[in-house]
């Protein structure tokens, strides 16, 4: 048996081979691309020896790096090693074991990998059999949600641009990345140009919008952009309006790239064999259903039980006790955009499933508050997906 840490960095790997004993057989630093796999595959190979068939490698050879993406991981997959993603959290913490003084280096680093995975192999999750489609979901529905996120960013941004020196548009607009919006703070970007805009101005960028009693919206924005308000010095007001059109022209940008990949989120999970049971579940539609396809992955050997997959998503709870103390907490060490779309779910299906409402009722009855109540129905609906009757 061989056990092979690998550390890897933007453009390098630094590998250590060590066999059961932990005795160290090779250590190198290779480089990232074919050139570096194939020396790997030698390394690995010369520890071997000659008298190993291919088909046994995947039970001789343990890999533990601390990531569980990228060209070079799935090749290692893809020759046959027994691949462990190993948590960072996880490596930091095995790291103090070997060495309190709190050095630490690449090459160390590898020579903790490979005795981590020799020692502690049984502890940890080795790399998931997920499908090609279930990765080309998993990166358009990541893209979908960071673009989304980055937006929220540039729309707070802008607002606060606004608040500092023209607030009567922060009056005016509701939805400051909507169309309209948009489209009239880049016309008129400062108070002055603002006060200027006509009606037919202002009413023909809420059609363009698809607003409805446009006539009264319209009025109600220009009086609002020509009342009085407090402002700032014009050179001032200039340089403010400069970052604001950025960011509109940012914000225009994303609005756009948002519904670009939203059409490639429900095409690539449209094709995925498991859409249609994904999309049974109470709270659950194309995009949402996209989520937690992705974060689940579709390896349906990688969960136990229903009890492993809630673990997983921490919708489960954790209990720590000593002596006579115990307490049950919330687990705050997750995969963020997981517990977000499996939260997102359990407040959709408030609406959309009677059963669903019916046990977040009993869960805020018995005092639970309106997180608590909503992770405990997650959960519920967690071990629903993976088969679990009862949640």
């Amino acid at each position: 048996m061989l056990f092979v840490g690998d550390d890897w960095a933007e453009d390098h790997h630094d590998v250590e081979v060590m066999d059961a004993s932990g005795r160290r057989l090779a250590k190198a630093r290779l480089p990232e691309g074919m050139a570096g796999m194939t020396r790997l595959h030698a390394m690995i190979g010369q520890a071997l020896g000659d008298d190993i068939d291919a088909e046994d490698v995947s039970g001789r050879v343990r890999i533990g790096i601390e990531t569980d993406r990228g060209p070079w991981v799935q090749a290692l997959v893809a020759a046959g090693y027994t691949v462990y993603p190993v948590n960072p959290l996880q490596a930091a913490r095995y790291r103090e074991r070997l060495a309190v003084s709190g050095a630490k280096s690449d090459a160390a680093d590898a020579h903790m990998l490979a005795d981590m995975v020799r020692t502690d192999s049984h502890q940890l999750r080795p790399m998931a059999g997920d499908s090609a489609d279930a990765e080309a979901v998993k990166v358009v529905s990541r893209m979908h949600k960071t673009l989304i996120w980055e937006r929220t960013r540039a729309g707070q941004r802008l607002r606060h641009a606004l608040r500092e020196y023209f607030p009567a548009a922060l009056a005016a607009f509701e939805d400051l990345d909507a169309a309209d919006t948009l489209e009239l703070l880049a016309k008129a970007p400062d108070p002055a140009s603002a006060a200027r805009l006509s009606l037919a101005q202002i009413s023909a960028a809420l059609k363009r919008a698809r607003r409805r009693d446009i006539p009264a919206k319209a009025a109600a924005i220009q009086t609002t952009l020509r009342a009085e308000h407090l402002g700032q010095p014009a050179v001032v007001t200039a340089a403010y309006a400069a970052s604001v059109r950025a960011l509109i022209a940012l914000l225009s940008t994303l609005n756009e790239q948002v519904k670009v990949l939203q059409g490639q989120v429900e095409a690539h999970f449209g094709r995925h064999p498991d859409a249609e049971i994904i999309l049974s579940q109470p709270g659950l539609g194309t995009v949402l259903g996209a989520r937690v396809l992705a974060e689940f992955g579709d390896d349906h050997a990688r969960y136990v039980s229903a009890k492993a997959r809630k673990n997983y998503a921490a919708t489960s709870p954790i209990t720590r006790a000593s002596g006579k103390k115990r307490t049950v907490a919330a687990r705050f060490v997750h995969n963020d955009r997981l517990i977000d779309a499996l939260m997102t779910q359990a407040f959709s299906a408030l609406k959309a499933s009677p059963g669903a409402r019916a046990y977040y009722d009993r869960q805020r009855a018995r005092g639970a508050s309106y997180n608590a109540a909503l992770r405990q129905l997650a959960n519920r609906l967690v071990g629903i997906l993976h088969g679990d009757p009862g949640g």
